[in-house]
């Protein structure tokens, strides 16, 4: 063979790798779902490669032609992106940039990426484009549902009472007054019970509507709990009065709702009313004085409107009679732990359970947490009463251990009055080594109340109990107004989808949307997903199907004694 035939050969095998080559990149430019654009150093022609057609309809193959690409984003974005599409300029290596198109308000990530030769001088660089509408469409419902309420688009309960606090703080600079009224609809079960869920959130939906009419800048709503909602006013003009905002509410009411189906239903409500400095001088405090008159108000009868005054002192007095009670259980070990079982959602076996805590009083049933920890958490018998959990949960654990040889996940749930206590890590680290448990098996579950003040130094202290092999769970979540700022930065290993999630998910499209975007983002961050209040096989179905990890409830389970689950165990084994 001559030279010339050999360099020829040699020539046409170069141009045979080549072309496999670029079929090979433009394979994996058309896979990757994005659209791409190639320029070279020293040349006008552009190279276009992947979905080009997708993303816009218009061709691309010259420099000039950048003009088109333009002419369709969004005016205060396309400053940003020709600087982008010119990076070079800027000796910068990458740059991302977001912009809103006036395709249908599509939204296109924009991703450039540059090589230099080893003297920095400018040699290629590739532009990749991908549409993103759907990821900010999501993070934009989930940011929204951070502060407001599902159902209604109020405020939720925890935005409220941080906007409450800061109103109270305005007015206690001002020397002026707040007033709260809680707004408690009357016999709703009878709605749920006689219509169906579906048409008491409809109902729920409209009067909050209405709410949201009365609301400027110096009154706010929200949707405090199932029926009930909450107003707060302020105004030092006094151009908005309690009085007022009840005397529309009265109006509205005089006639009944319109629902779907020409379903009619006329509803009263019971009012109570709380004002700062009167009866309290923390959002909290006067939420719960509101709430306390509400209660007084349920017990006159229907459509009542109370307000806090001295004579309620007397009620005080009986909450501090049940406090004396609690304080005698704290001392006396009147609780009792139940047990309820987590199991996962793809073979339903036992993840673990959350042990729950239950006071035994001679002569009546177990009170239920939610009766007592309020209290408990107010006047600071919780941290007593935590302890004992804590450390009786473990104990229990470690017998289960030793008699079934089994291995589950414990969730111990802790509140954030405990868990602000400076030896909290200390002591949690003396009763595992007391009780020989392995800290990989325990999980704590905090929730977002825990996140309010100083939260630098609480997720140093998680990220201490992470370390150390404990499992932290996020508790109630989707509640709260701090779930979404927080997320990323929290050392959490679960989180833990509130039952008001679960309860609507198979009647609201909102809720699915909200509940599948939740686990879809817990998937991504690397979390396990929990939904508690799981009570109906159809709710189990869907959960499964969307990715939920972990299943809690009556379904599988409701709490148990410490028998109960010992027979669960004995069938592990």
């Amino acid at each position: 063979m001559n030279e010339t035939q050999y360099q020829m050969d040699l020539l046409k095998a170069m141009n045979r790798n080549l072309s496999v080559r670029d079929r090979m990149y433009r394979m994996i430019c058309e896979v990757s779902g994005g659209a791409f654009l190639y320029f070279e150093a020293g040349k006008t022609e552009i190279v276009t490669i992947g979905d080009w057609s997708d993303y816009f309809d218009v061709d691309v193959a010259d420099k000039r032609d950048l003009e088109k690409i333009y002419e369709i984003i969004d005016e205060p974005f396309v400053m940003q992106l020709r600087e982008l599409m010119q990076l070079e300029k800027s000796g910068k290596e990458s740059q991302v940039l977001e912009c809103l198109t006036r395709k249908k308000n599509a939204w296109y990530r924009f991703q450039a990426k540059v090589s230099y030769d080893p003297r920095g001088n400018y040699v290629d660089k590739v532009i990749g484009i991908f549409n993103v509408t759907k990821y900010r469409l999501q993070a934009e419902e989930l940011n929204y549902y951070s502060f407001y309420d599902v159902i209604t688009g109020l405020y939720n309960r925890n935005y409220f009472i941080r906007l409450l606090g800061e109103v109270i703080q305005k007015a206690k600079n001002n020397g002026d007054t707040v007033s709260i009224m809680m707004i408690d609809v009357d016999d709703f079960h009878k709605i749920n019970d006689g219509l169906g869920m579906v048409y008491g959130d409809e109902m729920i939906q409209q009067f909050g509507a209405f709410l949201k009419e009365l609301c400027d800048e110096s009154v706010f709503a929200c949707h405090l709990n199932s029926d009930i909602y909450c107003v707060g006013i302020y105004d030092p003009k006094n151009k908005r009065t309690v009085d007022e905002i009840h005397d529309a509410i009265t109006k509205r009411l005089s006639n009944p709702f319109l629902l779907s189906g020409n379903q009619v239903v006329s509803i009263t409500v019971t009012i109570g009313v709380a004002a700062y400095p009167e009866a309290a001088e923390t959002a909290l405090d006067l939420i719960n004085c509101a709430e306390i008159v509400t209660l007084k108000g349920k017990a006159m009868g229907r459509d009542s409107f109370v307000r806090f005054d001295q004579p309620i002192l007397k009620e005080f007095m009986q909450t501090l009679e049940l406090e004396a009670q609690l304080k005698e259980a704290v001392n006396k070990h009147h609780f009792e732990l139940y047990y309820q079982p987590q199991y996962y959602c793809g073979n339903k076996k036992l993840r673990g359970m959350e042990a729950l805590i239950r006071w035994h009083e001679a002569g009546r049933a177990p009170l239920s947490p939610a009766l007592f920890i309020p209290l408990a958490e107010k006047n600071g018998e919780i941290i007593p009463i935590g302890n004992w959990v804590l450390e009786e949960a473990i104990r229990q654990y470690a017998t289960w251990r030793a008699l079934f040889r089994c291995h589950f996940v414990l969730s111990i749930n802790i509140s954030a009055r405990q868990f602000n206590q400076d030896d909290f890590v200390e002591h949690l680290t003396d009763v595992l080594k007391k009780y020989g448990v392995d800290a990989y098996f325990i999980e704590l579950e905090v929730t977002e109340s825990i996140l309010i003040e100083d939260f630098e130094p609480i997720c140093e202290k998680l990220q201490r109990l992470q370390d150390m092999g404990i499992r932290i769970s996020l508790d109630d979540f989707g509640t709260g107004f701090s779930s979404l700022s927080y997320l990323k930065k929290l050392p959490i290993n679960t989180l833990k989808i509130d039952k008001s999630f679960i309860d609507t998910v198979l009647t609201d499209s909102a809720t699915r949307i909200i509940t599948e975007s939740i686990i879809g983002m817990v998937k991504s961050l690397g979390f396990e997903s929990v939904a508690e209040g799981v009570e109906m096989e159809q709710q189990y179905k869907y959960l499964h199907a969307i990715g939920c990890d972990v299943i809690q409830g009556y379904y599988f389970g409701k709490p148990m004694t410490v028998a109960d689950i010992e027979k669960i165990l004995r069938n592990q084994t």
